[in-house]
């Protein structure tokens, strides 16, 4: 646990560490199996004893969140079309993308605000916004308060958890990552009920089952 510790110490004490968060961001914005906000809050925890520096994790984790979103976006745009009527008929990517549509349908751009939060969410609203030609102008708008949005969250409940246990990082990391799970539990409980509701009135707007997780 020790040499642990003090790998995570040195990683985060040097400069190399913002580039590493910004391309981390980068890559998740259109490849999101890679864990960004796992790698903001713990960047978080450590910016409550000093390094790194919090104002600079939130700056880089939001332009990289940014870039990413506009690489997903442009490749919706150049290509998304053929790829999505290539998905098959009743599989959970083809679902994701029909609810990231209808989503863009009926709120525009604030949908990407919201799907910025949403397990699996983003890159399927991003590459569909890009796939239906939606403005690049509004979209960029949208994506702005998105990104800085995220990164403001992601860094801070980090940091809450490593004010907490400033003697114990893994601790704080342990409940930086148990406050966003728990912020994450209630948005999809939330929009759960919302789903629940209209379905009870007659409102199709059911979301595919892997969003809801």
């Amino acid at each position: 646990m020790d040499s642990v510790l003090d790998l995570l110490h040195q990683t985060m004490s040097s400069p190399w560490v913002y580039l590493a968060l910004f391309a981390i961001a980068v890559i998740d914005g259109f490849f999101p199996a890679v864990p960004s906000e796992t790698a903001v809050i713990t960047a978080g925890v450590f910016a409550a004893t000093g390094q790194p520096d919090l104002l600079a994790v939130i700056v880089v984790a939001a332009a990289g969140a940014l870039v990413g979103d506009h690489v997903s976006y442009a490749i919706g745009r150049h290509g998304g079309g053929r790829l999505l009527a290539r998905l098959p008929d009743g599989g959970r990517r083809r679902a994701a993308y029909e609810w990231a549509r209808r989503g863009i349908a009926v709120r525009g751009g604030l949908v990407l605000t919201v799907a910025r939060y949403v397990p699996g969410g983003r890159t399927a609203v991003t590459m569909t916004m890009g796939a239906t030609r939606f403005p690049r102008r509004r979209f960029l708008a949208f994506d702005a308060l998105a990104a800085g949005s995220w990164g403001v969250y992601s860094a801070l409940v980090g940091y809450l958890g490593g004010l907490a246990f400033e003697q114990d990082p893994i601790r704080g990391l342990l409940l930086g990552l148990g406050l966003a799970l728990t912020v994450t539990l209630v948005v999809e409980v939330t929009r759960w009920l919302l789903n629940r509701r209209r379905a009870a009135v007659g409102t199709p707007a059911r979301e595919p089952a892997e969003l809801r997780r």
